[in-house]
């Protein structure tokens, strides 16, 4: 007969008694006797427990997976498996600060340029049950790790006409939206009602609309929390801040260092009669006249 191997380890030699052949055996102190077991039944309890901890701290629903950042990579294209786990509302093995990286081709103004981009995961459901119109499809927000490129607000600084009557609005954002919707696939990108300012008095935004959605500059809210720079109601005055982006990403929540890329990356909100929110490449919350060119980093759901 040949000789068993007994190994006796602590806690603290954890990774060796995973490396450890499954027939030897481990002396485990239960907390009245020891007891011998297999290092391959260790390990198989081990992997149990891991299991039933996960399967109770994370649920498999945007509420669990909303509140935990792993930052692991998920490939090269979403898989018709994660997208079915999207549309089902399960996320299955999806968490915030997860990322694809996608090559993606960008023309602007007949340049094409082509690279890798990290497109994380930043929300689970977060426009669910949103809207002048219900939003109803189980969705994920994604923003990308970079600006896709710089572009104007306007071509003048001036805020006339909110963020829909913007350059950006009606044209500087269109390159972004085709290399997006080649990346993942038009039929993907979810459209959505949000509403956005369509008008500016005495440098705030005096008006908005309800509009269709898919592909937008962020706001101060989705990055911050809050509003830093968005001027708000005087007791007289009550500017068109309205929005059902009323809370930070979890993204941005659990891990605040994605906010700053060390580019200058626009968002959408008026801050004056001549200036748009951005946040700058120092990290600082910021605003900037509307006809400097900053980065495009939009915001978008996939379903």
């Amino acid at each position: 007969m040949s000789a068993i191997s007994v190994q006796t380890k602590k806690f603290g030699d954890l990774d060796s008694i995973l490396e450890a052949s499954d027939s030897g055996l481990l002396l485990v102190h239960d907390g009245n006797n020891v007891k011998t077991i297999t290092v391959g039944n260790f390990k198989q309890d081990l992997r149990d427990l891991i299991s039933d901890l996960s399967g109770n701290i994370a649920a498999n629903n945007a509420g669990a997976h909303n509140a935990i950042y792993r930052g692991k990579s998920l490939g090269t294209e979403v898989t018709a498996e994660q997208y079915a786990s999207i549309v089902a509302g399960t996320f299955e093995d999806m968490y915030i600060g997860d990322y694809w990286t996608i090559s993606t081709s960008v023309t602007v103004g007949g340049t094409t340029t082509v690279r890798d981009i990290n497109y994380r995961i930043a929300a689970f459901d977060y426009f669910l049950h949103c809207g002048d119109t219900e939003t109803t499809a189980h969705h994920v927000v994604i923003v990308p790790d970079t600006s896709l490129y710089n572009a104007q607000m306007n071509t003048s600084n001036a805020t006339t006409g909110g963020y829909m009557g913007s350059a950006m609005y009606t044209a500087n954002l269109t390159p972004a939206k085709n290399a997006i919707k080649t990346a993942f696939g038009a039929s993907h990108i979810l459209s959505h009602r949000v509403y956005l300012t369509n008008a500016v008095t005495n440098g705030y935004a005096s008006g908005g609309a309800w509009a269709d959605s898919d592909i937008e500059l962020m706001c101060e809210h989705m990055v911050y929390g809050n509003g830093v720079f968005s001027p708000v109601s005087t007791g007289s005055v009550v500017p068109a801040n309205y929005r059902v982006e009323k809370s930070q990403l979890p993204l941005f929540a659990l891990e605040p260092s994605r906010i700053t890329n060390r580019e200058n990356w626009w968002l959408r909100d008026v801050i004056s009669a001549a200036a748009f929110a951005n946040v700058l490449a120092s990290g600082n919350a910021s605003s900037n006249n509307a006809s400097y060119s900053g980065g495009v980093r939009p915001a978008f759901s996939i379903s």
